[in-house]
């Protein structure tokens, strides 16, 4: 981590890679002599500004924030721009104030409706109503914040928060089915666009007709007018007022009509845009999801089309990793089974470390030496774990896939990639 902003952090840090850390009941001590106020950023416990950081400000924030404070990194890389903004919020600085401002007016509206709640049980309460709701990052710094919580209410907001990251994967195939859906319903927008805008065409097209006859009208009157000598000044005084208010009104009735059906073609306009970049998005999710599922099948049903043996020749064929050992960092420990089960119908063995959940990270260099290739979830690995296996791999010029996600179908795609590039750094 950068140590520029000064020794204050150096704690914070220590705590947040697993140092020395504050005992629950010196904790509890702290709550108890807590006045009663909204607490501030670095004064929740370390544990809780990895969700807070990563949930509730996003990456143009960060950045942004990261400009001003001087600890941008190299090249704003995501993950480590995370990481230094974690460090920094855990002590009182003033990029730490400057996030928690940013926070507050961020999310003014949810704080002031938290506000209202008098007790650690209504605090939790409003919590899990904007939960249900979808409305996680403000209801998180609203909550985690409030003058009522505890450090009982922070650890059940910190358990949802934890618990909704393990379940975004049980959401793909709802992924799916709203894709379906948007993609229907912006073929249905797109078709009510174009008749809108069709209709509004001759609409214009008739009103201008019209406009243009009454111009005619009121040049064949004038010119009428002008040839009946005896009533011309009567007709003058009695019509031509009266005639011509009216054309204006009428004509400033269209024009406003024509300004109100433009404002509508722009709405409808940015709302087709929208729905488009959401389906070009839910798209790019569908084509991940499908290089995953065609990696499981290559593994688990590439024994049922055993026609032509293979001979060696193809340069994605999967008998490149036959015999080679692959090194796992990080994943869900109880799918280690079937990590392996997909490993050796490639004929690889399969190592693994949990990232240092458990195990310790001193057995981790040892175990990236005796490997030919490795292979990282970063949803489930330690950020010291993650630095390390990436800098050995780029010193080693060993093969590396790093991927989002720790299931299986993730990790087959993983095994299919290294069976198809020659060494480098992969990241999904």
């Amino acid at each position: 981590m950068c140590d520029r902003h000064g020794k204050a952090l150096g704690p914070a840090i220590q705590n947040l890679f697993g140092g020395q850390r504050e005992t629950p009941q010196a904790v509890a001590g702290m709550d108890a002599k807590m006045p009663q106020r909204r607490c501030k950023l670095w004064e929740l416990e370390d544990k809780h500004h990895c969700p807070v950081v990563g949930t509730c400000l996003k990456l143009d924030e960060l950045k942004k924030v990261a400009r001003k404070g001087g600890f941008a990194g190299d090249g704003f890389d995501e993950y480590r721009l995370h990481v230094e903004a974690v460090s920094i919020s855990c002590s009182r600085n003033s990029v730490s104030e400057a996030m928690h401002k940013m926070l507050d007016r961020k999310y003014a509206q949810v704080i002031r409706r938290f506000d209202m709640a008098k007790t650690e049980n209504e605090v939790l309460a409003m919590w899990k109503q904007h939960l249900e709701q979808g409305e996680v990052a403000a209801a998180l710094w609203a909550a985690q914040t409030h003058r009522a919580a505890t450090r009982e209410s922070r650890q059940a907001v910190y358990a949802d928060v934890h618990m909704l990251s393990h379940q975004i994967g049980a959401g793909q195939a709802a992924d799916l089915r709203r894709l379906e859906w948007l993609d229907r319903d912006h073929a249905r927008l797109r078709e009510q666009v174009r008749q809108d805008g069709a209709r509004h065409a001759r609409e214009i097209a008739e009103k201008n007709v019209r406009i243009h006859q009454m111009e005619r009208d009121a040049a064949e009157a004038w010119q009428r007018a002008q040839a009946a000598s005896p009533l011309k000044e009567r007709l003058e005084a009695l019509e031509s007022g009266v005639a011509m208010t009216d054309m204006g009104r009428r004509l400033m009735l269209l024009n406003d009509q024509a300004a109100r059906r433009q404002e509508r073609n722009s709405v409808l306009e940015k709302r087709l845009a929208e729905m488009e970049e959401a389906a070009a998005q839910l798209r790019q999710n569908l084509e991940t999801v499908v290089r995953e599922r065609d990696a499981m099948e290559k593994l688990w049903l590439g024994e049922a089309v055993d026609g032509d043996p293979c001979e060696g020749k193809c340069a994605v064929c999967p008998s490149h990793l036959k015999g080679r050992c692959v090194l796992c960092v990080g994943g869900r420990t109880p799918l280690l089974p079937q990590y392996r089960q997909l490993a050796e119908r490639l004929g690889v063995r399969l190592i693994h470390h949990d990232g240092g959940k458990e195990e310790s990270l001193a057995r981790l260099p040892a175990l990236l030496a005796s490997s030919d290739a490795v292979i990282c979830p970063t949803d489930c690995v330690s950020h010291p774990a993650y630095y390390q296996l990436k800098h050995h791999c780029k010193q080693a010029g060993k093969p590396c896939v790093l991927v989002k996600s720790s299931g299986v179908a993730s990790f087959a795609a993983a095994l299919t990639r290294l069976a198809e590039e020659r060494s480098g750094i992969l990241a999904e």
